[in-house]
């Protein structure tokens, strides 16, 4: 029977991870074993540098913070060494960094993901990950709703060019007359 002591660092750990979990916009779980301390290292700091965050925790404290969480779906994905990388910001960026480390080392494999409270499978991860990124997005959302505006510039200036043309030819036949 463990200490109290301990009884109540567990309650803590599950508590934050409860509360880290139901504000995360994305989370995504994969089995980790066998990578390198180097690629493990690389992986870490690459999910840091976009703003990830990446946790290793014992399965059956990480499935008392998803059944906390409404996430009781992920329960039998829980076996074995498991990662989860969760991001409250940005909804691809964990999908992203662990899909490209998974095509790098065959090592790491994704399980399971979760987007915004709904539980995504392995496609769907690779799917979110082939996404462009947010300010690609938003470029070519601004792009749609400039077409529409460049497209009347370009009406408005042709008859204006037309107008231009026709009155230099009259102005030409009157001087040739």
């Amino acid at each position: 029977m463990p200490s109290n002591k301990i009884l109540e660092q567990k309650k803590q750990v599950v508590a934050d991870l409860t509360e880290k979990v139901k504000a995360a916009q994305s989370i995504v779980l994969a089995d980790y074993r066998g990578l390198t301390v180097e690629q493990d290292t690389a992986l870490r700091n690459a999910l840091r540098a976009a703003g990830v965050e990446y946790k290793v925790v014992k399965n059956t404290l990480t499935s008392l913070a998803m059944k906390e969480s409404g996430l009781e779906a992920l329960d039998p994905f829980l076996n074995g060494p498991t990662a989860m990388a969760l991001s409250s910001t940005d909804a691809v960026a964990p999908a992203k960094v662990l899909s490209d480390f998974a095509k790098k080392f065959e090592k790491l494999e994704l399980k399971v993901g979760v987007v915004e409270g709904k539980v995504i499978d392995i496609n769907g991860i690779k799917a979110l990950a082939d996404l462009p990124s947010r300010e690609v997005l938003i470029a070519k959302v601004l792009g749609g709703f400039n077409a529409p505006i460049s497209g009347l510039v370009n009406v408005l200036n042709g008859n204006m060019r037309g107008l231009v043309v026709a009155l230099n030819a009259i102005a030409e036949q009157k001087a040739n007359a």
